[in-house]
């Protein structure tokens, strides 16, 4: 998370990461990874009303901060809860660069591509 948001947003914050990783309910317990899932039909850019998000070939979605209004209706269709807010109520949602892959030290992360039938 903290490679995230140095990398693409210069700041280290858990905040400011849009990817998120959390156990399922302590210490001991399994982690969970939200994370966009690059649908090739996001239903968060369905739901925005003024086209800041827009289908990204091959999955996900391209991000444009000038037409976002900051009304969360992204994060309301997002099925995963993958859509996270920075400190100014604009959304961060993964761009699947693989920073977080590339400096995850356990080897948990790995980005794949996946090829759709």
């Amino acid at each position: 998370m903290l490679a995230c948001s140095r990398i693409n947003v210069n700041s280290v914050s858990l905040i400011d990461s849009a990817i998120d990783i959390r156990t399922s309910g302590g210490l001991e317990s399994a982690f969970e990874i939200i994370v966009c899932r690059a649908c090739h039909d996001p239903p968060c850019a369905r739901a925005c009303p003024t086209g800041a998000l827009t289908p990204r070939d091959g999955g996900g979605v391209v991000f444009n901060k000038d037409l976002c209004d900051g009304c969360k209706a992204c994060a309301q269709a997002c099925l995963p809860g993958a859509i996270h807010f920075d400190r100014s109520g604009l959304p961060l949602i993964c761009t699947h660069c693989g920073v977080c892959s590339k400096f995850c030290s356990h080897d948990v992360l790995e980005l794949i591509k996946v090829e759709v039938l």
